[in-house]
């Protein structure tokens, strides 16, 4: 995907998970924390998947305070072709670069803190809860 988007920037890609996110657990999620605590980056992107999004969100939002961790994903799946996938990873790179200390997610060209975000499958959209 980075290829394809044409990405310039320097990154390092680390594998954790290969989990839909409907299947993720506690432990799961508790090991995505681990890594992004022991991580010497300061700035994390993770691709996730949007149904569960919001709660990784969330525990990393109660945990980590000195990095910049953006969630984001696809509302369709990259395998289907027509996929915001590649959209929404150039945007989350673009707000990596540019946010402070903090975990968003970010999703359409738009990114929310992790504690005002929800997904609205009514609309198939994320939206600020206030």
């Amino acid at each position: 995907m980075f290829r394809l988007g044409r990405s310039r920037l320097n990154t390092h890609i680390k594998k954790i998970l290969m989990i839909d996110s409907l299947n993720m657990t506690d432990a799961d999620r508790k090991h995505i924390l681990h890594e992004c605590q022991t991580s010497q980056e300061d700035k994390i992107l993770i691709t996730h998947g949007t149904d569960t999004m919001t709660e990784t969100a969330k525990l990393l939002g109660q945990h980590i305070k000195d990095k910049t961790i953006i969630l984001t994903g696809a509302m369709i799946p990259y395998a289907f072709g027509s996929s915001d996938g590649l959209f929404n990873l150039g945007s989350a790179l673009a707000f990596l670069q540019t946010l402070p200390p903090g975990v968003y997610i970010s999703m359409n060209g738009k990114y929310f803190h992790w504690d005002n975000v929800q997904k609205n499958k009514e609309i198939g959209l994320f939206e600020e809860l206030r």
